[in-house]
């Protein structure tokens, strides 16, 4: 795996306030801000913030973070983008006083899939990782320094379309959540899905 830089990335909907901390970027969110679009709520956004790079059809990267989520829907984490209607994020989302990690798979209409996050993940850092192989995306994330992955979603992404990715973040029911994020690494997709 190797670090992209900072300044190898360029934003989709650049945030209010931006600072780089020594390696880490700390991004503040702008008022509600997210990205969905249609399924159930009928809305469609597409103003939440990315800052993203060319990830190639064979590829993986994680992004690690941290943040004090408060207020209902404040999310941050990882998202691939190719077009207004068809990406994928993922990462820690707050819904209902909970914190879940979750992705959202969107080609034409979002879904949404959640699983609480471990006790035990609260107030540390989490990195969250996408393998991007053939016509699937692998999501794993870990909770600090913890050597084992969570295996969090397999979802169908199309093999040929040209994507950027990166940390993302959004508010959709206030402005300024704070996210920490540490450097964005990117190398070969997994080698498996499963382990053994």
């Amino acid at each position: 795996m190797r670090t992209i830089e900072w300044d190898e990335m360029s934003w989709l909907n650049e945030p209010p306030a931006v600072e780089i901390d020594g390696e880490e970027l700390v991004v503040t969110t702008g008022r509600n801000t997210d990205f969905w679009h249609k399924t159930a709520y009928g809305f469609v956004h597409d103003d939440g913030h990315l800052l993203g790079a060319p990830l190639p059809a064979e590829g993986a990267m994680e992004v690690t973070f941290r943040a004090d989520f408060e207020a209902q829907f404040d999310q941050a984490g990882l998202m691939l983008h190719a077009a207004p209607d068809l990406w994928l994020k993922t990462g820690v989302e707050l819904s209902d006083g909970e914190l879940y990690a979750s992705v959202v798979a969107t080609a034409g209409m979002s879904d949404w899939s959640v699983s609480p996050l471990p006790e035990h993940a609260r107030g540390h850092a989490l990195t969250f990782r996408v393998s991007r192989k053939g016509d699937g995306i692998t999501v794993r994330y870990r909770v600090a320094e913890e050597p084992r992955w969570r295996l969090l979603r397999v979802a169908y992404f199309p093999p040929d379309v040209e994507v950027v990715a990166g940390p993302m973040t959004c508010s959709p029911t206030r402005a300024g959540l704070s996210v920490r994020f540490g450097p964005v690494l990117v190398g070969p997709p997994d080698a498996h899905l499963h382990e053994g």
